[in-house]
């Protein structure tokens, strides 16, 4: 029982016992004034229980002297010769709960007092008989007294030492954890500095055309990435100490994310993604945007490696609740499936469909595992229906914020007409995938309400095309390679000609048909709607506004002690029109800085002389005596979780991992230089 129940458990037991004593006292006909006195310590005893004013030990040494007089009291009468002992081992069994040996002291010795008392032959009183019996009872119940003191004494002894050995573990374990944070952010730093290397390289080589070789190179690089971060991710599932860092996102950055994940992954092109992004969900909202985005990752990744034929449906929306929404996420796939007791066994950390040397799904076996972990942190909840062989839903629900609440994807209010969806059904081997497709159509559809016609056959547009005056016509790559003529013919009528295809489709140089790279989801089906033919000119990628920024003029202070890092950050900032200037220290730093103007300084963490906190808060000291404004975005391979709130607690104005996310780049130096225009940089929390 834990501190307040033994309380509570002895104040009962007094009660009980002072509700005893008062009716003996009236039966025997002891002092008459007693029962007043008792009744007014019971009074007193909950009076100092409840209220909790008083401490713990103050309202110990309290009920234990109310137990020691009620024990005296009942046991000086020369009636309760024989019932001494019992009540003494009663108090001392109790009252080991406290784990005080001078409780047990206490009473010892008032059980041999009251027995003192009751041998004095006091004038007028009736001596104790000292025959055979009586005096063999009583060294009998003084032998039972001393041996439950032993053991009373031993239990508590033992309580205290075990109290004492699991304080020590625990202080052991904290020592331990604290340990393993500085072994992760080291392991992490180490590992990841040599694989941002070898990425930034493989980068500069495939902008230099050097070839599939590079992007192998690269590929490996990203994937032994992601691995480093999530035996950090699954240890700290495992230890339950995640962060939670939350920022302001795009709902539609989370879709785009898996489309261009998906391009990684399914490299051989045999399966088939789509995504159902609900039109209704809030244009942005407010979370841990990283931790969505590997969760996204591990769910999509998981259904890659154990799905051969079929594909992948994706779905997103967004319920509304009090306090915000509750994101959904699902992703279904028509792989092999889960049996009941792999379910189980995910909960439990690294579970593998097969766990074969040979086997040909890759992966280290923690993806599911730290996406529970992540969405139970936040508050949220994972669900998984599955049978052997019939394929995988996963359902992630996760409470969020809403910052605005339009919307995601809407038309121009000047939009008019009826769209057309051409696909044969029949050219779906997997059943589910014609099923997904209509579903993520007509989900669009009823969302942003335009009226959406199906049309199996090339005679089924030719009629609705004429009974509907249509503007769009959305097909697969199929069905347009089947009837390219008619549909190139039909885009030259005023009539937006729409296809969803791989990069092996062939279209007439002055065709005008647009072309929407795969896989199908809802933004460029959006983006052709509202610009029709215009379309075609712009980015029909990953991005909201298919622009990547410019930091033209921006002049960039880069700090690492790696020589290959400067490198590798160098090229890549230098591709946003940036000034570039590189040390290789904090102390060179902090000198540069006093001799030359910069906006902007990237911050590596670990050097050696002087550490990166360390070289930031001079610099910012020296900004402030010379009147200057300066912004110090952490740029560093120390990225355990937790990390960037630390970064900014230090005084740091950004937070960017190592290996570089050119995403994470955009989306941290847009916002602190956004920030230093209004004298409020740094990045939002």
């Amino acid at each position: 029982m834990n501190q307040k129940n033994n309380e509570k458990f002895i104040l009962l037991l007094d009660t009980v016992s002072s509700v005893g004593l008062i009716l003996e006292n009236i039966l025997m006909g002891w002092e008459f004034w007693v029962p007043i006195v008792v009744l007014a310590g019971i009074i007193a005893l909950w009076a100092v229980n409840l209220s909790e004013k008083i401490e713990f030990n103050v309202r110990r040494v309290f009920y234990t002297a109310c137990a020691v007089l009620l024990v005296f009291y009942h046991g000086v009468h020369k009636t309760s010769l024989f019932d001494v002992a019992l009540t003494i081992i009663l108090v001392m069994v109790t009252y080991s709960v406290f784990n005080r040996v001078v409780i047990m002291n206490v009473v010892l010795i008032e059980y041999f007092i009251i027995m003192f008392i009751h041998f004095i032959n006091f004038p007028g009183g009736d001596p104790v008989p000292h025959d055979k019996l009586t005096v063999s009872r009583l060294l009998l119940h003084a032998a039972i007294v001393l041996l439950i003191y032993y053991f009373s004494v031993r239990t508590i002894n033992d309580r205290l030492e075990d109290e004492e050995e699991n304080r020590i573990k625990e202080e052991r374990v904290e020592k331990n954890d604290a340990n393993m944070e500085d072994f992760l952010s080291n392991i992490s730093h180490e590992l990841r500095t040599p694989v941002n290397v070898v990425n930034g390289m493989s980068d500069l080589l495939i902008k230099r055309g050097a070839g599939d070789e590079a992007a192998s190179i690269k590929n490996a690089g990203v994937r032994l990435a992601y691995q480093i971060e999530d035996i950090q991710d699954y240890t700290e599932c495992k230890r339950q100490s995640i962060f939670i860092e939350e920022d302001d996102y795009m709902s539609t950055s989370l879709i785009n994310d898996v489309v261009t994940s998906f391009r990684t992954n399914d490299s051989k092109g045999d399966l088939e993604l789509v995504v159902d992004l609900d039109p209704m969900t809030p244009a942005m909202m407010r979370g841990d945007i990283k931790k969505l985005h590997k969760i996204f990752r591990h769910l999509l990744e998981n259904a890659v490696k154990f799905t051969r034929t079929g594909g992948i449906f994706v779905k997103m929306y967004a319920e509304k609740t009090d306090y915000g929404v509750n994101l959904g996420i699902e992703m279904t796939d028509t792989g092999i499936g889960m049996s009941r007791a792999a379910i189980r066994a995910v909960t439990a950390g690294m579970y593998q469909a097969n766990k074969k040397r040979n086997r040909s799904s890759g992966g280290i076996g923690l993806g599911l595992y730290i996406v529970y972990g992540f969405a139970h942190s936040m508050g949220g909840f994972v669900k998984i229906e599955s049978e052997g062989e019939s394929g995988t839903t996963v359902r992630v629900t996760i409470p969020q914020k809403v910052v605005d609440e339009r919307p995601c994807l809407s038309l121009e209010d000047s939009f008019e007409g009826a769209v057309l969806f051409h696909v044969r059904p029949d050219k779906y081997k997997v059943p589910r995938r014609r099923d997904v497709y209509r579903s993520m159509a007509t989900s669009l559809a009823s969302g942003i309400r335009v009226p959406l016609y199906p049309a199996e056959t090339v005679y089924e547009v030719e009629r609705l095309k004429e009974k509907l005056k249509a503007t769009h016509v959305f097909m697969g790559q199929e069905e347009y390679e089947e009837n390219s003529g008619y549909f190139e013919e039909l885009a030259k009528e005023n009539i937006v000609v729409a296809v969803s295809a791989g990069p092996d489709i062939k279209v007439p140089a002055n065709s005008r048909v647009i072309v929407m790279p795969k896989p199908l989801y809802a933004y460029p089906v959006i983006k052709v709607l509202n610009e029709g033919w215009d379309a075609r000119e712009s980015d029909m990628g990953d991005r909201e506004n298919g622009q990547r920024p410019v930091f033209k003029g921006v002049r960039a202070l880069i700090v690492d002690d790696e020589p290959m890092n400067l490198v590798v950050a160098t090229s890549l900032f230098r591709e946003y029109e940036m000034i570039i200037d590189t040390a290789g220290s904090g102390k060179e730093a902090i000198k540069k800085f006093r001799s030359s103007e910069y906006d902007l300084v990237f911050m590596d963490h670990m050097m050696p002389e002087m550490d990166g906190v360390e070289a930031m808060k001079l610099i910012k000291a020296a900004a402030a005596e010379t009147g200057r404004e300066i912004l110090v975005v952490a740029l560093t391979a120390n990225a355990v979780s937790g990390a960037r709130e630390m970064f900014l607690k230090e005084g740091f104005d950004g937070f960017i991992a190592k290996p570089i996310n050119t995403s994470d780049f955009e989306r941290v130096v847009t916002r602190v230089l956004s920030g230093r225009g209004t004298g409020k940089g740094g990045e939002k929390r």
